[in-house]
This record gives structure tokens, sequence and C-alpha cells, in this order.
């Protein structure tokens, strides 16, 4: 006999998400404190990059978390009505 797993799995994009995210304010942070984690030599351009990747990776997680799109709404309610969330 199988088991039946109650549990519900990660999303895989959504480990990677996070990661991506954490590694961004990481990086931003390090910056801030005057580290170079980035092979960038000029500092605007490395200010520049890590900001462009920290706005990103925020971007992408807030996106990916929220129901912003008409379909993910609705899909949001339905299972409010159904008493599933």
């Amino acid at each position: 006999m199988s088991e039946t797993n109650n549990q519900a799995p990660f999303n895989k994009l959504m480990i990677i998400r996070t990661v991506v995210l954490f590694l961004a304010w990481i990086n931003q942070y390090l910056v801030m404190k005057g580290y170079s984690p980035l092979p960038f030599s000029d500092g605007e351009s490395e200010v520049t990059a890590t900001a462009l990747i920290t706005f990103l990776a925020s971007l992408w997680a807030w996106w990916k978390n929220n129901d912003v799109r008409f379909k993910a709404r609705r899909n949001t309610q339905y299972l409010k009505d159904k008493g599933l969330k």
C-alpha cells in the first residue's frame, strides 16, 4: 500500500526566488558597508548593478507572492468561496 502525503510540497521556483532575493539583499548590504562582492572596479557601476539585482529580485518575489493578475485574484476568490483558503 502506498501512503498519501498530506503535506504540500515546496515549489522549486519559490525556493529559487527566495534564494535569489536573499543573495540580492546580502549583496546590497555588503555594498553599503563598502565591500566589493561583484567584480566591478567603478563604484557607481557596482552600486547600479547591485541596486538593479535587488530591485529585480524584490519585484520577482512580490509578483509571485501576490495576486496581481486577474486570473490569480479570481482563483483566490474561488478558493475562499469554497473554504479552502
